[in-house]
């Protein structure tokens, strides 16, 4: 017997089909298929469940497989009265890898001329799943006029959402496709359901032409209104993740702060508006009694919606040089736009002149400080910028128009040197004067300190000149009471009379290094020195 060829697996969802081709047609022939796994070491071929004795060339084997994200061998040969055929070529199959998404379920429902549509995930109410988060769907429409000559259209919906602008007492048919964008799968779309759409009526009361302006992150609703009578409104807003959700959202709208019960076609919806994720709004109009009407909704997405306003500018000017400052758009509470928007500037600068035609020149920088160089003296140069976003691809309107002149060709070198006499000459005439008063209380310091005039120790009290200072005090020295004593001695042959000298006070004083003890030792020596030679 021949091998089984062309083995392949079919997967949607979690439903596995195996399929081989095989030549011939015996009613005999059988096929049987194994499966195992390699990541468990030593694991034999096992029986493929659903695919023993299979007369056919396909079998179902989705109750054996129960990893989806492990890696499966399958192989399979064919049986004829107990002949077997070799194996086939063994198929690796990786079930999360092979799956195909199944088509989801549809619903429709006609309502004042739109169409209510409600679409259920493509393994919804199963207990095994290949695909476990069903938020991450997203779902394609087509949908076209049951007519011959209609083409059909198609958009990007969520689980639950209204078709609008159809034709009244038309039929459409519709079906849908669930796609991983991430995971770049497409799915297989749903049976085409039809159904006839009812007349739509106008009702007045209702909002019409609902936009949303924003500038800066600042967002304004603005709406038209056709009813005659006295109406307010509420407006109302819901967050845009709600509508992924697959369950109705319809009482999940909630009311815009200081939007309720106005008059007016307008209303400030900032406070509800964050710069993550996107929103919806619409407007609920009431009058008379029990009398309600509610208007379409409008998206939107901040960073889109939103619309980039002028930025501010500062010129300045030293030499030729022309020195840019920008701030950026919404001033000094422009925080969001900062954070949200890399933006670059596109600056226009020209010269201001009747004589001169010259066109505006053109420098773009991601900076919010910029330099032009190599301007005309004594010429007034204009400038205005732009911010935009390439991310975004929106460009935003032009400041005002800033003008400053440039400085004369000398002027600025004449000034330096203006400058730098001036304050060489305050230096000098500041500095000399301090010098003066610093050197005469140096001198005075020194001579009342430090005389020049004290003589050497050894030549003191030799007629040497004594110093005093005239700032200081003269201590007084001490006074010694000194006395003669008178007497006679007589010598043969020579007689010496020695007067008798009555006592007597003297005082004196010193100065410098004198001592009075050494003078009265030097008397009182000499004295002595007498006597010796009068013996």
């Amino acid at each position: 017997l021949q091998s089984p060829r062309d083995i392949q697996v079919d997967v949607v969802n979690t439903n596995f089909t195996l399929r081989w081709n095989y030549s011939g047609s015996d009613p005999a022939l059988t096929f049987w298929a194994e499966y195992k796994w390699p990541e468990t070491s030593g694991t034999e071929w096992q029986e493929l469940p659903g695919c023993r004795n299979v007369s056919g060339t396909e079998c179902d084997f989705s109750s054996a497989i129960t990893q989806y994200y492990d890696t499966h061998l399958v192989r399979v040969r064919a049986e004829k009265r107990g002949q077997v055929s070799p194996w086939s070529t063994i198929l690796e199959m990786l079930p999360d890898h092979e799956a195909q998404i199944g088509p989801p379920g549809i619903e429709l429902q006609p309502t004042n001329g739109d169409i209510k549509i409600k679409v259920s995930p493509p393994e919804a109410n199963q207990a095994k799943k290949m695909w476990v988060n069903d938020l991450s769907f997203k779902y394609n429409l087509v949908f076209w006029e049951n007519s011959s000559n209609s083409q059909p259209r198609s958009k990007n919906i969520f689980p639950v959402d209204t078709i609008d602008g159809l034709a009244p007492d038309t039929t459409y048919c519709f079906k849908v496709q669930a796609n991983l964008p991430v995971e770049g799968k497409e799915g297989l779309f749903s049976p085409i359901r039809c159904t006839k759409t009812t007349q739509k009526v106008n009702d007045l009361l209702c909002a019409k032409n609902l936009r949303v302006l924003g500038l800066n992150m600042k967002f304004h609703l603005h709406w038209d209104n056709q009813y005659k009578q006295p109406v307010s409104y509420n407006v109302q807003y819901l967050i845009g993740y709600l509508k992924r959700l697959n369950e109705d959202h319809s009482g999940k709208w909630l009311g815009v702060p200081g939007c309720g019960n106005t008059t007016g076609t307008r209303c400030n919806v900032s406070s509800v508006i964050t710069t993550t994720g996107f929103y919806y709004l619409r407007v609920q109009a009431r009058a008379g009694h029990n009398k309600s009407c509610v208007s379409a909704e409008v998206q939107v997405e901040p960073l889109k919606t939103n619309e980039i306003g002028p930025p501010g500018v500062k010129l300045d000017i030293s030499d030729t040089l022309l020195h840019i400052q920008i701030f950026p758009p919404g001033g000094p509470e422009g925080e969001v736009m900062r954070n949200n928007y890399v933006l670059s500037y596109r600056i226009l600068y020209w010269k201001n002149s009747s004589n001169d035609e010259e066109e505006a020149k053109v420098k773009e920088t991601k900076q919010t400080v910029a330099t032009i160089p190599d301007l005309a003296p004594k010429t007034l140069y204009c400038v205005k910028a732009q911010a935009f976003s390439e991310a975004y691809n929106k460009s935003g309107a032009y400041s005002q128009e800033e003008c400053i002149q440039t400085l004369g060709e000398k002027a600025f070198p004449l000034v330096i040197l203006a400058t730098f006499i001036a304050a060489l000459v305050a230096v000098l005439l500041v500095a000399l004067p301090l010098v003066f008063v610093l050197y005469q209380a140096y001198s005075k310091i020194k001579y009342v300190f430090f005389p020049a005039c004290q003589p050497p120790l050894n030549i003191e009290g030799f007629g040497g000149q004594l110093c005093t200072s005239p700032y200081l005090s003269t201590p007084e020295e001490p006074i010694e009471n000194c006395s003669i004593i008178e007497s006679m001695i007589t010598y043969e042959g020579n007689q010496i009379d020695f007067r008798d000298y009555k006592h007597s006070k003297q005082s004196s004083r010193d100065s410098g290094n004198y001592s009075n003890d050494d003078n009265t030792s030097g008397s009182k020596g000499s004295a002595e020195t007498l006597e010796k030679e009068i013996m």
